[in-house]
């Protein structure tokens, strides 16, 4: 009886102290209706992975705030787009490694609409829309006469299906349109002919591709997560509903202000008669009398009437504030700065700006180097040179043995413009005088190749010395550099 007694009383302690473990984990008056099921990443997502596409496409077409930040944020992230730097140690082979990739820019689209900058803004917007975006790598044939025989297809996430899952005969699992062997790598996608919203479409042509030839760009949120999340997901039900609410509000100060005033007047005992014209009031099919008026009317009223005008109510006093804390709440939700999202700049100093503009900017690098450079820039530079070596387009007799000696490429994103161009100017100066950066270094944060600019400098130096011209910016002539390497006096804040 005792140790039925203390077996209780141990379990009652276990329990108390498990419940006060955690708040959030309690199941009080203040938790008890909180749904929270424990899903794997692919159950969670794949189950409703379809109708967030559709609402997070539908919101981007008509909400004026989704489509802003969507298109910021891909503007942020590619810019003028992200462009290879080969890092072959030959001169001469990377000069030409270099000029054919340029070329072959203009000739990746299999669309043929947009360069391979313009891909890359286009497979970063397709991800943040729809969650993901596949690109199928196309080789063509040597009569196509390419560069190097090699196109890009961009394709939503659509065209691979999300509930086809399937196990086949030689052990191979298809799970969310992705085949994987028993070790559980990708080893093929399966294809849509068309996209499933076309009036032709036929849901049973499925066409398997290998891995190998399919990019898929999406961002990870969970280890195992096998296709992406729509950028907006976080956002929609707050976006749907302000925009309702902000519709409503325009609709009633619309309706409102049509109304210039009312006309009071005793019981008629004739029919009506229109104040305005004198003649008897005509009714619409509701059975409501239609009153005409001009502009400058001014109307002598029958004894016992009178007018009341109108005084269309304003917007709640704290409209503004309402809607400025939705707005910051849907920028958190997407990760863009509510300053960048509504443009309201008011109340923020020179400093706090910079904070947010660098935290951002964090952002948009992460975003840059995991799913742009990896998952898209990275494979397609390593195909394109394959192809570009089996097709002749470039002589590199050793490949075969030593590829990667050859594929060593550094990809340069845009660059940003200064905060405060002086300052960080000589900033950066002074950092590669201290050894602590290189001057490559520096021109690529601006976006640009340092080989490139060197030629470019050497080319303008031979002209101005063709013209026995001098300027303050040739670097040769040491008078130029006698100046003052301290910084400039740092800008106060107005606040």
């Amino acid at each position: 009886m005792f140790d039925w007694i203390r077996q209780k009383w141990l379990q009652s302690l276990a329990k108390n102290i498990w419940n006060s473990a955690y708040t959030a984990a309690g199941m009080g008056r203040r938790t008890k209706s909180w749904y929270a099921p424990g899903l794997s990443p692919n159950t969670a997502l794949t189950a409703d992975l379809s109708k967030l596409i559709n609402r997070s496409r539908a919101a981007i077409r008509n909400d004026p705030w989704a489509s802003s930040g969507l298109e910021k944020l891909v503007s942020n992230v590619i810019g003028r787009g992200i462009t290879p730097k080969s890092l072959v140690d030959d001169d001469g082979l990377r000069e030409a490694l270099q000029s054919l990739f340029l070329e072959w820019s203009d000739e990746s689209d299999a669309d043929g609409l947009l360069s391979f900058t313009g891909q890359q803004s286009l497979i970063t917007r397709t991800m943040f829309e729809g969650g993901e975006c596949f690109v199928r790598l196309r080789p063509r044939r040597p009569e196509d006469e390419l560069s190097v025989p090699l196109q890009l297809q961009v394709l939503e996430s659509e065209f691979v299906p999300i509930s086809y899952n399937e196990t086949l005969d030689n052990g191979h699992v298809i799970k969310a349109g992705i085949e994987f062997n028993k070790l559980g790598k990708r080893v093929a996608y399966y294809f849509h002919r068309e996209h499933p919203a076309e009036f032709a479409f036929d849901s049973t042509r499925l066409v398997r591709v290998k891995a190998e030839n399919v990019l898929h760009v999406f961002e990870a949120l969970r280890p195992g997560q096998l296709r992406g999340q729509p950028l907006l997901t976080q956002v929609l039900v707050r976006l749907y509903h302000l925009d309702k609410f902000d519709d409503a509000t325009l609709l009633r100060q619309e309706i409102a202000n049509l109304f210039t005033g009312f006309i009071k007047k005793p019981s008629p005992e004739q029919d009506p008669i229109d104040p305005l014209t004198g003649k008897p009031l005509v009714f619409d099919d509701t059975g409501l009398p239609m009153v005409a008026m001009e502009p400058g009317t001014m109307q002598e009223l029958a004894p016992g009437e009178e007018v009341e005008f109108n005084n269309p109510p304003g917007t709640a006093a704290d409209y503004p504030n309402f809607m400025k804390q939705q707005l910051m709440a849907i920028a958190a939700g997407i990760g863009l700065p509510y300053e960048l999202l509504s443009g309201d700049m008011a109340g923020v100093s020179d400093r706090a700006l910079r904070l947010i503009i660098n935290e951002f900017r964090r952002r948009i690098q992460q975003i840059q180097h995991n799913q742009v450079i990896f998952q898209f820039c990275r494979p397609v530079w390593n195909h394109w040179l394959d192809m570009a070596v089996l097709n002749g387009s470039v002589a590199i007799p050793d490949y075969a043995n030593n590829p990667r000696a050859y594929r060593r490429v550094k990809w340069i994103a845009h660059g940003w413009p200064y905060m405060h161009p002086v300052q960080d100017m000589q900033a950066q100066k002074m950092a590669v005088r201290s050894g602590f950066k290189s001057r490559s270094e520096v021109v690529s944060e601006l976006g640009y190749d340092s080989e490139q600019m060197d030629g470019e400098i050497a080319a303008d130096n031979r002209r101005a010395d063709g013209h026995s011209l001098r300027y303050d910016s040739d670097g040769r002539d040491p008078e130029n550099h006698k100046t003052s390497n301290q910084p400039a006096k740092d800008d106060r804040d107005e606040s």
